[in-house]
């Protein structure tokens, strides 16, 4: 039958099809059935009265009295016949019958022997061959919907779905009745949709079903969200039309099972069921026109109710029943069904909704990976989201809200938002998860930038007019639960005799930001903090931490709110008051003791001065108290004694901690006073500054010591911050060293509290600052030299460096600011070198680069690095990739070598590799010009040269020439310093602009290397060239400073074809003047920890200063030179500890490597184990690693918190031992590393395994494996704050992360020895193991380890699949490739079991492949290579199973490929792309029949599929 037969009437369903409307055969048809019916002749000329005013049972009798009885059912057949031949066209006569049916079925489905006599004809109909189900069906339930419409609707009903427009809206239509109306949307949490059915959505709203189908027996617009009580409540006509509909429904269903004994069409079938889901999901709308009275009465549907519903039940039975597999079971799963509000009374419903539930869940367990929700904070690494496109602005990007923890639920979409958040109960599963993230995050202190990404206002702060929070993830609930768990712990180790005051420092400057922030409701952190410490652990509070944590923060706005204006302002107060202890400390003398002597003093005063009707209930004692430190100042600040910073003993900084809380700004004026204290003198005139030019400086102190600083309360903190910035960047006199270091201090003691984003910071409290120069030089330093870190640590490295990059653009062009320019230039190199995620080159994100062209060479080295060590994270980021690459591409002329390309990822080396090389351009424009630059140079640069020629030349050269000025002076020299006139060449590029100088270096080079080229033909000595080239280049860079070192080596490096460019890049290095200077700078600066220097700073010159970057050491091994890279690496390993992210630096550049294969074995001669010794010793200078002892206490105070300043570099403890295992394990000889721990996954490793693996003895420090990095296991189990079992989870997923950062050479070895493993359990192996008994092992076996280990249930099998789901969460798409070779191992799977291992280590990756097709298709292509293995046709071992047995896996494998095919979670309109459907459908052809069907509709057959049959591009091209 063609595909216009199955279009239905576009008029009201009541009323048959105009087309048929004036058939011949209408009326002859119509009387043959009015006659068998008893109708009567009347009905044949007003067909809609009887449709419009409903029968009821008092007309039936009346017009049963008055007509004859109606001829026997079984003549009904013959007489239809007699018609039949009367008319040619037998498909007209068919869609008119069924036309007059489908009008019947409506009008007498309340008169039940008309209602039998109607399906009685549709039999007989049906075997002669005059009805199509197919045509039949989907007419008749749209004229079921359109006849439940009110009267004063049915003019209004709109078009009804054709089986055309269900292709192009997805398999299965949804009403927008649900949709639109607030009263049937679904409350599920666990679902994004709020359609009544998810499968399928509308492409345009012209061919949305009847809109108001299921609205009966009222008007939509009577059920508004405004919960207004129908006009029509309780009237009799709706009592009546409730009992039609129900006897009209009872029917339909009726039919509809008939016609299910026939094969029909997958669209028919899909339409029944959307039908079918939709009158279930609204059964009780008709109670929306019943007085409230009778509201009760809804869960117990009265009889006709419950009948029809048992029709509907059976029909979807037997849609879904996997005999027939008509639709997927799978559709039930989408569907919302089972999210219905108001359940009825009913046990077969109940029972579908249950069975649904159960394989829901069975389904979800493929989608998420083991312990996924155990995922740290500090773990996440920040990528661009998925919907990021190059034409989205780098603002927009760096503003975007992305949530680092996303709960996924059991679809696979992300639950997040504040919705969500406040939805989870307090108690359940996913809360206990949520706490134990954010108890985590307190513990190990993650950026302010993750937690800006998770936080919202609690609800007592947040405006009305405020909507929910999209990114958000925690509650203001949970945040507050965390945050008194972490005070019980820090009280219970404080108890213990274990020195945490750094741990109490760390966690009172997040407690300020998070209270400071509004998402901590502080009057009900009181109370819950009161009932915690009297209710449940009433015993702990012995000291006063407590009180001074609560003085932190008693003076921001929101608790001085609390505690004057707020109604519960005495209750308040009174519950603070009542956490002081007195001090029980064995040394009183100690700086912490006194002030937590003193400091329920400073609380009291406090509160007094807030409000005069708490006062009543302060402490006098504690009031009096306070006189005891008013006389301690006075007697401290008596007269013209300045206090002395730097010798002060244990009292006197206990009292002065004192004093910061009670009297803190004249605490901030002494300090002041102190850093200004020695005066200010006349700075001598430098090299850059006018001879009448004067300027003054304050003269040099000792910067106050961290130690002193780290008791200052956070309030005074904040008031010297302020103050010094006044002093640093609007005072008329060049601030003291002492003041910036100890401000930079300020910063990185508190980095939550502190933290400020300068350039923006000080334009808003003065927008004239940065124009003055010194200002910019100042922030730049200070930027450059000491906050680089912080920065990164805030998560705004990106949002820095577009700030730098716009004072490069402003001035590179300039002539002068050559200061500013590479100080400026230089810290974006820094930052360019530390991003290690993708990033916008632009704000705006469109147009080319404003980079330096050095700058634009660094980016695509460091995109080369971050590919290659970290891969790419996201299909899209291809896209995104190629954008940026034109941005640079597109001012950038540099053209990279073969060598340099070799070593590229393949996808910047293919992108790369077209550029035309403009070197033999240059060159060529060189010899053009040679004559008249070297000319010029000649009257410009010999000895003896005029010194007015300068300004001539100036003014009068042309750029073209200028260009090549340091090449002419190359020439000129011979090798020679004395040969030129320094002084002349210093005043001319001074007058250059910054970029002029830095084309001057690159074109230098290329002349200086085509020169050497010429020379060595002429039969010149290459070593006396080579003398002669860094004689002059040292001329340049050392002995005048007139060029700077750093692009100068960028500009030799780049030219690593050329044979000689590396060389002299090794000798320049290996200069007495550059190392005379490193040594210089490690001599004055004595501690690469910036923090720890005390004595008083000397000024230097800003040219001396050298870079903090190494930008030489990767081509020196890239091109070979073994030897002297690791000389020089050994020469310079003491500069390196400057660096302040060295950690990552040497991560990165060994990995780099490592995958090329280029680093050499280790071995142990003499030269090796000195430089590594050399390195090993300064990487690990600010470790400062633990002895390894076992008991807790004071001697292992050390091994808590760290402050951030202590670890900048990644910017938390936890990361630092994981990066620099990874350089350990890198170091490694690879036999040992990868084989010589073949058995520790097993029963003996510190993972715990069922039946004694809970214990603690798993986790004992009496183990033979070395500690990493200082790490006591013992003592940093009880130190953790976590049990054995749950460390024992993290170190899995600590150990995931670890092995993903190794090279993919490793990836292989991973996956075959875990393998291994799981092919070797002794239950898989045990033939004599019922399939029973083995599935039960299974279920077991892959238990999620946090639950199984808190039961002393783990297995390893569960253990390796949780390590394997780590390894893959932290893993780039890109390197996901590799895992296949998983289940290549595990063939030839014969059982349930392994393929059930198999799927659950595999499957969650699908969803993390949705965008990824190719790599999709592959892996995907391998789990149904097992799932044939196992129920194949032609496979050698039949397993006798039930095909129920993995109902879940086919359930699976029906969501991810609409996952995938919708590229993240699944919507009303997702469809699976054509190419998977194919390559199911290959695969199924080789499966056994009873599994084959079951995979029916994943294939591109439209007439089995439905989902093929509703697919636009398969319907079109049915090939």
């Amino acid at each position: 039958m063609d595909q216009s037969q199955n279009q239905r009437p576009a008029t009201t369903a009541t009323t048959p099809s105009r087309s048929f409307q004036f058939h011949p055969a209408r009326g002859p048809i119509l009387d043959l059935f009015n006659l068998y019916l008893g109708l009567g002749q009347n009905t044949r000329q007003k067909p809609e009265d009887s449709l419009r005013d409903p029968p009821n049972k008092t007309q039936k009798r009346v017009h049963a009295l008055n007509r004859e009885l109606p001829p026997p059912n079984e003549q009904f057949i013959l007489d239809f016949e007699q018609l039949q031949s009367q008319f040619p066209d037998q498909d007209q006569l068919r869609s008119v019958t069924e036309a007059i049916l489908i009008s019947l079925v409506v009008q007498c489905s309340g008169h039940g022997p008309r209602a039998d006599f109607l399906l009685f004809v549709l039999r007989s109909l049906c075997g002669i061959g005059c009805i199509n189900w197919d045509s039949l069906l989907p007419s008749l339930l749209s004229s079921v919907s359109s006849a439940e419409l009110p009267v004063g609707q049915l003019s209004q009903a709109v078009p009804t779905v054709s089986s055309s427009s269900l292709s192009q809206t997805g398999v299965l239509p949804p009403s927008s009745t649900i949709a639109n109306s607030s009263n049937f949307q679904s409350s599920n949490p666990a679902s994004p949709l709020t359609s009544v059915h998810t499968i399928g959505s509308p492409a345009q709203p012209t061919i949305e079903p009847l809109s108001c189908a299921a609205m009966s027996p009222v008007k939509s617009s009577d059920i508004s969200s405004t919960g207004q009580q129908s006009k029509l409540g309780g009237s009799p006509s709706v009592r009546n039309n409730d009992i039609s509909n129900s006897s009209l429904r009872q029917l339909c269903c009726k039919i509809i099972l008939t016609g299910l004994e026939f094969s029909l069409k997958p669209l028919t079938y899909a339409e029944i069921f959307h039908h079918m889901l939709n009158w279930l999901v609204n059964w009780d709308q008709r109670q929306q026109g019943i007085d409230e009275s009778d509201i009760i009465k809804s869960w117990r549907p009265d009889k006709a109710i419950i009948a029809w519903l048992h029709s509907c039940l059976d029909v979807i039975w037997l849609l879904v029943d996997e005999g027939k597999c008509r639709v997927p079971f799978y559709e039930l799963l989408r569907s919302d069904l089972q999210f219905i509000e108001n359940i009825p009374d009913d046990e077969a419903l109940f029972t579908l909704i249950l069975e649904i539930h159960r394989r829901r869940d069975m389904m979800a367990m493929h989608m998420q990976m083991l312990d996924q929700h155990l995922h740290c904070p500090t773990f996440g690494t920040h990528r661009i989201l998925n919907q990021t496109t190059p034409n989205v602005s780098g603002e927009a990007v760096a503003h975007l809200r992305l949530s680092p923890i996303t709960y996924l639920s059991v679809l696979g979409e992300p639950l997040h938002g504040e919705d969500i958040a406040s939805s989870i109960q307090k108690g359940s599963l996913d809360w206990e998860r949520a706490v134990r993230c954010i108890r985590h995050a307190l513990r190990t202190t993650p950026s302010p930038d993750w937690w800006r990404r998770v936080l919202v206002l609690a609800p007592c702060y947040r405006p009305s007019s405020q909507v929910p929070t999209a990114g958000a993830v925690f509650s203001s609930e949970m945040i507050c639960e965390a945050t008194i768990d972490r005070i019980v712990e820090l009280l219970k180790m404080t108890n213990s005799e274990i020195n945490c005051w750094q741990d109490w420092l760390v966690f009172s400057d997040i407690f300020y930001f998070l209270i400071k922030s509004g998402c901590i409701d502080f009057v009900d952190f009181v109370d819950k903090l009161v009932s915690r410490l009297t209710e449940g652990d009433h015993h702990i509070l012995k000291t006063n931490h407590v009180t001074w944590l609560l003085a932190q923060i008693i003076r921001i706005e929101l608790v001085m709110n609390a505690l004057n204006s707020d109604s519960r302002k005495v209750e308040t107060t009174r519950k603070i008051l009542s956490f002081h202890r007195e001090d029980r400390s064995s040394d009183p003398n100690n700086p912490q003791s006194i002030l937590l002597d003193f400091v329920s003093s400073c609380q009291n005063l406090r509160i007094w001065s807030l409000n005069s009707s708490t006062r009543e209930y302060l402490n006098n004692e504690q009031l009096q108290k306070g006189k005891q430190i008013d006389e301690w100042w006075r007697q401290a600040s008596k007269g013209d004694r300045m206090m002395d910073y730097m010798n002060m003993d244990e009292r006197s900084i206990g009292m002065f901690w004192v004093v910061t809380y009670t009297m803190a700004q004249p605490a901030c004026e002494t300090v002041m006073n102190w850093l200004n204290s020695a005066g200010v003198a006349d700075l001598l005139p430098g090299t850059n500054l006018q001879p009448a030019e004067r300027l003054m400086a304050t003269r040099e102190v000792s910067p106050l010591p961290m130690s002193l600083l780290s008791g200052f309360s956070i309030n005074l903190c904040a008031k010297l911050s302020y103050q010094m910035e006044e002093s640093l960047f609007s005072g008329q006199v060049i601030p003291s060293i002492a003041m910036v270091e100890t401000y930079t201090r300020l910063l990185l003691l508190a980095p939550h509290s502190l933290f400020r984003s300068h350039f923006n910071h000080l334009v808003q409290r003065n927008p004239s600052l940065l124009s003055k120069p010194g200002v910019t030089l100042l922030v730049l330093e200070i930027l450059n030299y000491r906050l680089l870190p912080l920065y990164r640590y805030q998560g705004k490295s990106k949002a820095l460096m577009y700030d730098v990059t716009k004072i490069i653009s402003a001035i590179k062009g300039k002539r002068g600011d050559h200061r500013v320019f590479r100080l400026a230039e230089n810290l974006c190199l820094n930052l360019i070198f530390s991003l290690r995620d993708f990033f916008l080159v632009k704000r705006e994100g469109k147009g080319p680069t404003d980079f330096t062209e050095t700058l634009n060479r660094v980016t695509v080295i460091t995109l080369a690095i971050l590919i290659k060590t970290r891969g790419i994270a996201d299909a899209d980021h291809l896209l995104y990739l190629q954008n940026m690459l034109e941005q640079i591409m597109a001012t950038s002329h540099h053209t990279w070598s073969e060598k340099t390309l070799h070593h590229f990822p393949s996808v910047l080396r293919e992108a790369l590799s077209g550029r035309s090389d403009k070197r033999s351009l240059a060159i060529q424009t060189w010899q053009q010009a040679e004559t008249t630059v070297i000319h010029q140079c000649t009257q410009l640069l010999s000895p003896s040269a005029d010194p007015s020629y300068v300004m001539t030349y100036i003014s009068h050269s042309f750029p073209q020439h200028r260009q090549y000025l340091c090449a002419g002076a190359l020439i000129l020299m011979h090798g020679r310093a004395e040969n030129i006139n320094s002084g002349n060449l210093g005043r001319v590029l001074r007058e250059f602009s910054p970029e002029e100088v830095t084309s001057n270096i690159y074109t230098m080079v290329d002349v200086l290397l085509h020169h050497m080229q010429i020379e060595l033909q002429q039969g010149h000595s290459l070593q006396d060239l080579m003398l002669k080239a860094c004689a002059s280049l040292a001329f340049f860079v050392w002995t005048n400073e007139l060029l700077p070192l750093d692009i100068l080596l960028l500009a030799l490096i780049d030219r690593d074809d050329d044979p000689h460019a590396l060389r002299i890049v090794i000798s320049l290095l290996d200069r007495q003047e550059l190392l005379q200077r490193v040594k210089l700078f490690c001599m004055t600066r004595v501690h690469p920890e910036h923090w720890l220097s005390t004595g008083m700073f000397k000024r230097a010159e800003l040219q001396k200063a050298l870079g903090n970057h190494l930008a030489w050491k990767d081509r020196l091994i890239e091109n070979d030179a073994m030897d002297a890279a690791e000389r020089l690496l050994a020469m310079y390993s003491p500069l390196l500890a400057y660096y302040p992210l060295r950690f990552t630096f040497v991560r990165d550049i060994l990995a780099y490597f490592y995958v090329n294969n280029v680093i050499p074995p280790l071995h142990n001669n003499s030269k090796s184990g000195s430089m590594g010794d050399a390195s090993n010793n300064t990487l690990r200078t600010a470790q400062s690693k633990p002895p390894a002892v076992s008991q807790s206490g004071p001697a292992n105070a050390s091994e808590g918190q760290k402050a951030f300043y202590q670890i900048q570099d990644p910017g938390t403890y936890t990361q630092l031992v994981l990066e620099t295992a990874v350089i350990e394990i890198l170091s490694l000889p690879s036999s040992n590393a990868l084989h010589g721990g073949s058995n520790s996954v097993g029963q003996g490793s510190v993972l715990p395994t069922s039946p004694s693996g809970g214990s603690t003895d798993s986790l004992g420090a009496s183990r033979s494996t070395p500690s990493v990095s200082g790490i006591n296991t013992s003592n940093f189990a009880s130190r953790s704050g976590y049990t054995c079992q749950q460390l024992s989870c993290l170190l899995i997923q600590a150990c995931g992360l670890l092995l993903a950062q190794l090279p993919s050479d490793f990836h292989s070895q991973l996956y075959l020895e875990t393998t291994r493993i799981i092919k070797e359990n002794w239950w898989l192996k045990d033939g004599t193991r019922s399939l029973g008994e083995i599935d039960s092992a299974v279920g077991y076996a892959l238990l999620d380890p946090t639950w199984a280990a808190q039961d002393n249930t783990s297995t390893a099998i569960g253990n390796v699949v949780a390590l394997l789901h780590s390894f893959f969460s932290n893993l780039p798409q890109e390197w996901l490739e590799g895992t296949n070779v998983i289940i290549k191992q595990l063939r030839p799977v014969t059982s349930v079991a392994m393929l059930r291992i198999a799927f659950r280590i595999m499957g969650p990756l699908l969803p993390k492949l949705a965008n990824a097709h190719a790599l999709f298709n592959k892996t995907l292509s391998s789990l149904l290579s097992i799932l044939v293995d196992v129920f194949g046709k032609n496979s050698q071992t039949m397993i006798a199973v039930d095909v129920s047995d993995i109902a879940d896996i086919i359930d699976f494998l029906h969501h991810v490929v609409h996952y995938e095919g919708q590229g993240g979670p699944v919507q009303a309109s997702s469809k699976p792309r054509p190419e998977v459907l194919a390559l199911i459908g290959r695969a199924s052809e080789n499966l056994r029949p009873d599994i084959q069907h079951l995979l029916s509709h994943l294939n591109p057959d439209v007439n089995s599929s439905v989902y093929a049959a509703s697919h636009p591009k398969l319907v079109q091209n049915p090939t």
